[in-house]
């Protein structure tokens, strides 16, 4: 009897061996072998229409930044002030809670109302908008142009916009991107809330992840460089040369993103390409977001001003208003 049991317990060892092993077997083909992390957590974003577009722009049709309201009231929000400290001091919005990015999900527990996130430019606001959304806080926003646009004392914009592009780094002529496989990353959960959940906890951690102007433009071959403009901007006032434009960006087209090295994304303004970085992270992307966006390339582009006379038709200029600030 003893030996029977021994034989039965040896032939469930070797099948459970044989089975569970199989998924790590590049030449097994088992159907039953777990999904990608990515292919969990991207099935389960589908699922609750959290795709990409849908944190750009929630189900309520708020869009992930506002402007600073001409008479500056903001008694509905409840402000997360993300600079530094002495920053912070030195002038605030009335009523803002000034919080460390990493501790931006604790705080955001404390909210009585919708959130609206300040940091310098808008840029980091963004990036912390997009994590914010995805880990719940779907009401979320982020201050545009950031304390640079409530106050010009605050302006940290300006000297940002600058003219770097030449013949060899800009181009018009339209680069076709490829097919690639989908990052692989693990997790501690096979549950696709639970993997949403690890993954902005993680990014948020890790901080902003950022790429200057300088560097693209110079280096562009270093990164998988993504162009976030629309297609009429794409080929007209041109783009960083090698740079694609994949649009939609929807997690279904994230096939045309190369997982093997650094994605960089850049908009007009690096706000939106914030909330894009934000979101490719959360996929298993080594994503940056490129500051300041066209406005830190190329300011004056002739084809910005062509029919409006705006200088800096996408950029900052006489978008910042007066508004009062506190200090402590």
């Amino acid at each position: 009897m003893k030996k029977f049991v021994f034989y039965t317990l040896l032939l469930a060892f070797v099948a459970a061996f044989s089975f569970t092993g199989c998924k790590y077997d590049d030449e097994c083909d088992c159907s039953d072998a777990e999904p990608l992390a990515y292919e969990t957590l991207t099935t389960y974003l589908k699922s609750v229409d959290m795709d990409l577009d849908k944190v750009l722009t929630n189900a309520a049709g708020q869009k992930f930044v506002m402007a600073a309201p001409a008479d500056g009231n903001l008694s509905g929000k409840y402000i997360i002030d993300i600079r530094s400290a002495e920053a912070f001091a030195s002038g605030h919005i009335e009523g803002a809670h000034n919080v460390a990015f990493t501790n931006i999900l604790t705080e955001a527990n404390n909210a009585d109302k919708p959130i609206l996130v300040v940091c310098f430019t808008g840029q980091t606001a963004c990036y912390a908008t997009s994590l914010l959304r995805l880990y719940g806080f779907e009401d979320a926003q982020a201050l545009k142009w950031g304390m640079s646009g409530w106050n010009p004392n605050f302006d940290s914009w300006t000297a940002n916009c600058k003219d770097l592009t030449t013949s060899s780094n800009w181009t018009t002529s339209s680069a076709t991107p490829g097919v690639f496989d989908a990052p692989e990353w693990t997790s501690t959960s096979t549950n696709g809330a639970d993997i949403l959940k690890e993954r902005v906890e993680a990014v948020v951690a890790a901080g902003f992840k950022t790429a200057k102007n300088t560097d693209v433009l110079d280096n562009s071959s270093d990164y998988y460089v993504n162009n976030f403009f629309s297609e009429a901007h794409y080929t007209g006032f041109g783009h960083v040369a090698g740079a694609y434009r994949i649009s939609p960006l929807l997690i279904d087209n994230c096939i045309n993103l190369d997982p093997s090295g650094k994605i960089v994304t850049y908009c007009y303004t690096g706000q939106t390409s914030a909330v894009i970085t934000a979101y490719l992270n959360v996929l298993g992307f080594d994503a940056y977001s490129l500051t300041f966006g066209i406005n830190g390339m190329s300011t004056s582009n002739p084809f910005w001003t062509a029919g409006d006379g705006v200088t800096n038709h996408w950029g900052f200029d006489s978008k910042a208003k007066d508004l009062p600030v506190v200090t402590n």
